[in-house]
């Protein structure tokens, strides 16, 4: 796909309806499709925990005197990356952000295709 851009008549609202069509076009391939959903049904995790706790209100240092830990703990649960939580730890976490919060755990079948190209695309990481 090639776009031709006019120097000085491009804006940042063709450029998000270019992708919008992007989107679309690459959407529409069923593998592509598979993965695309697998992929962003996984939300980084470290950013809806962020979220929420700015939904919330709270500071880490808040959530942290409520859960009775460090804010560097606090930090580390939040960082990009950090792959290493314990359902207990997401259980306490969402209740110090307070009663307007829930867990949600989702367990979903991934069609053996999507699953098989997910497993390429890590080996090749």
């Amino acid at each position: 796909m090639s776009y031709i851009m006019v120097k000085g008549n491009y804006t940042q609202k063709d450029g998000r309806r270019l992708f919008e069509e992007d989107k679309l076009r690459a959407l529409a391939d069923p593998e592509f499709r598979a993965i695309y959903e697998a992929e962003s049904s996984k939300k980084e995790l470290w950013l809806q925990l962020v979220e929420a706790r700015q939904a919330a209100g709270l500071t880490q240092q808040e959530v942290a005197r409520r859960l009775g830990v460090s804010q560097a703990q606090v930090a580390r649960i939040e960082k990009r990356g950090y792959e290493a939580y314990t359902l207990r730890t997401l259980q306490r976490y969402v209740q110090a952000l307070g009663d307007q919060f829930t867990l949600a755990i989702t367990v979903k079948r991934i069609d053996a295709q999507a699953l098989s190209l997910q497993a390429c695309n890590n080996n090749e990481e």
